[in-house]
């Protein structure tokens, strides 16, 4: 079966369905991890599951294990569940695979067997998508890790008001690893009043205003000097680099030109908002804030960003990248500084 999203898993278990083998593939490790708490919590009873849970890692078992593990009875219950992970390892062990692969044509009624595939692999076992209940832990759309976000942070006893949710979505660029070891951090603090975003940017060493959106927005706003003042402190930031914020600039140039192609066709104001956002809707380009949001930028800048102008931003976002990737000439700050310059000369011309 082809494989599904992390929402549809959930939307599966709510109903009360369970499938005799998953198997957890995609970027963000943490959803592998709150799937598998959900799968589990459906599968087995409280009081027994100690008795019915085993938890291996598959590449260090032999076809003799993976059948007695999954062949099992549970004890004094309907069912029980096993936990593979790093699956990838089944590539230096072809007859384990070949094992599984044969249990998986008749899998037993009585277990759940849950297959984890580490992030670093990104190749998908494409006999295990066909065979399990596969779910691709992609990142969430933007709207959807907000929630996510809104819902770990509840749990933790964590608040927060929408600005300072906002801020620390974009701080940490949407990764969702990122955004769950930042709320463990704002746990300590009293809980007695929603932290603000200035609050979140200080204990998260981001203020706010200083994040890679904010930096690309000074860009194409046309705001060199504030682009370039920003650049020193966002790549001292952790987890920024100079390639991150090139592809960040490329792919708002590309979405820019969309909606400047729109544009030129005498398409405005909301109509063409709506087809830019059903347009980043369709491509589900990740990464990125909120997608009506980014719509409303990307529509606004399209007046100031001609199609030649946009063609000149991706040269010059191509060049700072393949200069950043090959040269020892100069370091990253000034490959960046050359490029805000760079596309201030642009905007000038196309003036």
């Amino acid at each position: 079966m082809p494989a599904q999203t992390y929402d549809a898993l959930l939307r599966s278990l709510a109903k009360g369905d369970l499938a005799p083998v998953y198997y957890l593939h995609g970027s963000q490790d943490i959803l592998k991890d709150e799937a598998v708490d959900a799968i589990l919590d459906r599968a087995l009873e409280p009081g027994l599951r100690d008795f019915n849970l085993d938890q291996r890692s598959a590449g260090q078992l032999d076809p003799e294990a993976i059948y007695a593990l999954c062949t099992t009875l549970p004890m004094m219950a309907t069912r029980r569940a096993v936990v593979l992970r790093e699956v990838e390892g089944w590539k230096r062990r072809p007859k384990t695979r070949a094992a599984f692969l044969s249990y998986l044509q008749r899998p037993v009624a009585e277990t759940v067997v849950i297959l984890v595939q580490s992030s670093t692999e990104e190749d998908v076992d494409r006999d295990l998508v066909r065979g399990a209940f596969s779910v691709d832990c992609e990142p969430l759309p933007p709207e959807r890790a907000r929630r996510w976000l809104v819902r770990r942070a509840k749990s933790l006893g964590v608040l927060l008001e929408d600005a300072a949710t906002d801020h620390l979505l974009a701080a940490t660029g949407g990764d969702l690893g990122a955004v769950a070891a930042e709320l463990e951090k704002l746990r300590a603090l009293p809980s007695d009043q929603p932290l603000t975003a200035d609050q979140v940017g200080a204990l998260v060493g981001i203020r706010h205003g200083e994040t890679v959106f904010d930096w690309r927005d000074a860009v194409l706003d046309g705001a060199a000097g504030r682009a370039g003042r920003m650049l020193g402190p966002l790549l001292d930031q952790s987890g920024v680099t100079a390639v991150r914020l090139v592809s960040l600039l490329g792919t708002s140039l590309i979405g820019v030109g969309l909606a400047r192609s729109h544009y030129d066709r005498r398409v405005r104001a909301g109509q063409l908002e709506r087809l830019v956002f059903e347009r980043l809707r369709q491509l589900r380009i990740f990464g990125l804030p909120d997608w009506k949001a980014e719509s409303a930028r990307w529509t606004r800048w399209a007046a100031a960003w001609p199609n030649q102008r946009v063609r000149g931003g991706l040269g010059a976002a191509r060049d700072a990248d393949q200069a950043l990737k090959n040269t020892t000439v100069s370091d990253e700050l000034g490959i960046l500084t050359d490029l805000v310059l760079r596309l201030a000369v642009e905007r000038r011309e196309a003036a």
